[in-house]
């Protein structure tokens, strides 16, 4: 068995290598970026992850022997963990479309505008976003329901975008954190082999006062922004009552949709259902959008689910807002995904991933430099592997007896996994939870990156708590 493993670690690329298919991808995403604009690289982002895996699987096979079969069982590895997402975007699309052609975003929007404060506006988005996401135990859900009709709301209140989708955002993942109904949760603390309640209690430390900030950096901007911004929020809501038949029935699909979140109804039966009431209401409550779209019933359905829709409501910004783009605007996403499967994989059957997790973890012993390589780890992951569920996986298998050797607590590495990938997976382009928010949001990657307070502050807070760990430890050997 140890001859077995000299052996592959024989043919594994060496550090150096093993950086040159994330350094290209990188350069080339960032050129992109550079030349063209956020907005406009995810048109070829999926050609450049492909490039990236083809180009990781020749220096692996022509270079160190590594036969197919290692590099396809890499891509199984990814595979597993990817391929179940792409009907859960499917039925996101189906669902932010329905529910935007039957009239619910829209009577959400109006009933916002009417209602919300706008100076706390910021807040309570991140607020009641994390609220919700604690109970339903997902991100996706909350962002593909709540966080639509709040980027509607904001829109029209002046808003900028990326200010909106970083407070929707960094609510929704608040719970997809520490929710015990998250996967990511329960992941992060069965790879490490602690209790889900301690792990969740430990987490508290590093997430609260993560939290705490961001709604404080919310509260103080919404009140900053001057209220001139929002004078033209009555002119939309004035073109949304002429475009819809604004009604609180409408409101019966988003309270089912809750009820089934909160009784745990698997995620892809709920977005069915509702896309289902979404259907069923816009030919109920919006006769007069479904006979325009097409005058043949199952026409008209077929054209929403499927292919992009677009209202003409007098005003510019607002056609913008209630166009949809059904399943075909999702097909972007879907192939971005499935490229940075196959980069992922080629990564992970290479045996570059475990390269590099061995240069950045063989001399390490404090606290501060085990969870910074914990968390810098976590964000490679991230970026090479393209999903977060697999990243929890391989960081909980690199670490692990590193932080036993050490007398750590598994529970730090559990927080320090958490800390450093589910709550920033969002933040990568390419990354499966990244491309989906982006296109259901509106709302490009790096535009709204800057503004996702909770998420980038929660490693940041984790290496801050390792230093403390640290600095009392020496404490007390002096």
């Amino acid at each position: 068995m140890n001859e077995n493993k000299k052996n592959k670690e024989a043919h594994r690329p060496p550090f150096l290598v093993s950086l040159i298919p994330i350094t290209i991808l990188l350069i080339a995403i960032v050129g992109v970026i550079i030349s063209r604009g956020a907005d406009d690289a995810l048109s070829v982002t999926h050609y450049i992850l492909f490039g990236a895996a083809v180009l990781t699987a020749l220096i692996a096979m022509i270079g160190y022997k590594c036969s197919y079969k290692q590099l396809l069982r890499g891509l199984k590895k990814s595979a597993t963990q990817t391929i179940p997402a792409i009907p859960v975007l499917i039925s996101i699309a189906t669902v932010s479309a329905t529910w935007m052609m039957s009239g619910v975003v829209p009577s959400l929007i109006c009933y916002g505008l009417e209602i919300l404060n706008p100076k706390l506006f910021l807040f309570l988005t991140c607020a009641i976003c994390s609220v919700v996401s604690v109970l339903s135990g997902t991100s996706w859900t909350t962002i593909a329901t709540l966080g639509i009709a709040f980027m509607g709301i904001g829109t029209a209140l002046g808003y900028d975008v990326g200010w909106i989708a970083g407070a929707i955002i960094s609510g929704s993942y608040f719970g997809d954190k520490v929710s015990p109904l998250s996967d990511t949760t329960v992941l992060a603390s069965s790879s490490c082999g602690v209790d889900m309640f301690a792990h969740i209690r430990y987490l508290m430390v590093t997430t609260i006062p993560s939290m705490g900030i961001a709604l404080l950096v919310y509260l103080i901007v919404g009140m900053a922004i001057p209220t001139t911004e929002f004078s033209h929020s009555e002119e939309m809501v004035t073109y949304l009552h002429e475009s819809f038949n604004i009604s609180p029935w409408t409101m019966i699909i988003p309270a089912v949709t809750c009820v089934l979140i909160v009784f745990r109804i698997k995620t892809l039966v709920t977005l069915t259902i509702s896309t289902t009431m979404g259907l069923i209401g816009m030919f109920v409550w919006q006769p007069q959008i479904a006979n325009a779209i097409d005058v043949n019933v199952l026409l008209a359905a077929i054209k929403v689910l499927f292919t992009e829709t677009s209202i003409d409501t007098g005003n510019e910004a607002l056609n913008a807002l209630v166009a949809t783009g059904g399943i075909e605007g999702m097909l972007p996403t879907i192939y971005l995904v499935v490229c940075a499967m196959t980069f992922g994989g080629m990564m992970i059957g290479s045996g570059m991933i475990a390269s590099i997790t061995h240069a950045f973890t063989r001399k390490l012993h404090s606290v501060k430099s085990i969870v910074g390589a914990t968390i810098g780890c976590g964000l490679f992951f991230n970026s090479c592997t393209g999903d977060q569920y697999l990243s929890i996986i391989l960081g909980g298998n690199v670490f692990k007896n590193l932080y036993k050797n050490n007398g750590l607590e598994p529970r730090l590495l559990s927080r320090s996994l958490e800390d450093s990938i589910s709550v920033t997976s969002v933040l990568i382009p390419w990354n499966s939870c990244g491309v989906t928010q982006s296109t259901v949001l509106g709302v490009a990657t790096l535009t709204y990156l800057p503004y996702c307070v909770f998420n980038y502050l929660s490693p940041i807070m984790s290496l801050f708590v390792a230093y403390l760990i640290d600095r009392r430890k020496r404490r007390q050997r002096v």
